[in-house]
C-alpha cells in the first residue's frame, strides 16, 4: 500500500504531540484517494503487565486516578488496571515493565511472557500497547509499590481473586481496555489448560 504525505505540521509539542497531516493513501481499487487531512495523538508506545499468582490463583492490578476518567463518568477517576508505563526511547519494553512492575505494584518477576502487541485506539493515536503476563509468587514482592510519589503518582495496589476480577469486568467496573483484554486473555489460557 502506497501512502504520500503532503503536509505534515506539529499542532502541539509538549509532553505528548500533536500532528496534522494532509495524505492520500491507496485506495482497495488501487487508485490513490483524495486529500484526507487527519490528526495524529503521538504519545509514545507503552507497556502493560498482569500479574497472576498461580498459587492462590489471584491477579495484583492498581488502581490510580485517572483525569480523563474522570472527566468522563467515572465518580472519583479512579480505575483498577494492570501495572503500566511509557517506554522511554532507550529502554526496551521488557526493561520498561520490570521496572514499573516495582514502582507501581511492588513485585519483581523473572519471567515476562508477551502476550500482544495492539493499538488501544489506532484511528487517532499512534501508542502501542506491550502486554505481558507475569507470574508471581509471594516471594516476588519486593517492596510495596505505589508509584512515584515525585512524578504525581499515587497507587494502590490490590491482590484478588481472578474470579472476582473477571466479575468486575462483567459487571462494567474494570473499565480500562488494556486491563479487559489481559484479564480475558489469562481466563481463556487458564481454560484452554
Amino acid at each position: 500500500m502506497r501512502v504520500r504525505v503532503m503536509e505534515r505540521h506539529r499542532e502541539y509539542d509538549g509532553f505528548f504531540k500533536l500532528d496534522r497531516v494532509v495524505l492520500r493513501y491507496q485506495r482497495f481499487n488501487r487508485r490513490m484517494s483524495e486529500p484526507v487531512t487527519r490528526i495524529g495523538f503521538e504519545r509514545g508506545d507503552s507497556v502493560a503487565v498482569l500479574l497472576y499468582s498461580r498459587e492462590r490463583d489471584s491477579v495484583i492490578l492498581v488502581e490510580q486516578f485517572r483525569y480523563p476518567a474522570y472527566v468522563r463518568d467515572e465518580r472519583d477517576g479512579r480505575l483498577l488496571e494492570v501495572v503500566a508505563g511509557i517506554i522511554d526511547r532507550d529502554r526496551t519494553p521488557e526493561v520498561v515493565a520490570r521496572s514499573e512492575l516495582v514502582e507501581e505494584a511492588g513485585y519483581c518477576v523473572e519471567d515476562l511472557e508477551h502476550v500482544a502487541t495492539f493499538y488501544p485506539s489506532a484511528g487517532a493515536c499512534t501508542e502501542r500497547i506491550f502486554l505481558y503476563l507475569g507470574y508471581v509468587s509471594s516471594a516476588a514482592r519486593v517492596g510495596p509499590g505505589g508509584g512515584k510519589a515525585d512524578e504525581g503518582e499515587d497507587i494502590r495496589v490490590h491482590e484478588m481473586p481472578l474470579s472476582k476480577a473477571l466479575r468486575l469486568v462483567r459487571q462494567g467496573r474494570i473499565r480500562d481496555a488494556k486491563t479487559i483484554i489481559a484479564l480475558q486473555h489469562l481466563a481463556l489460557r487458564l481454560k484452554e489448560q
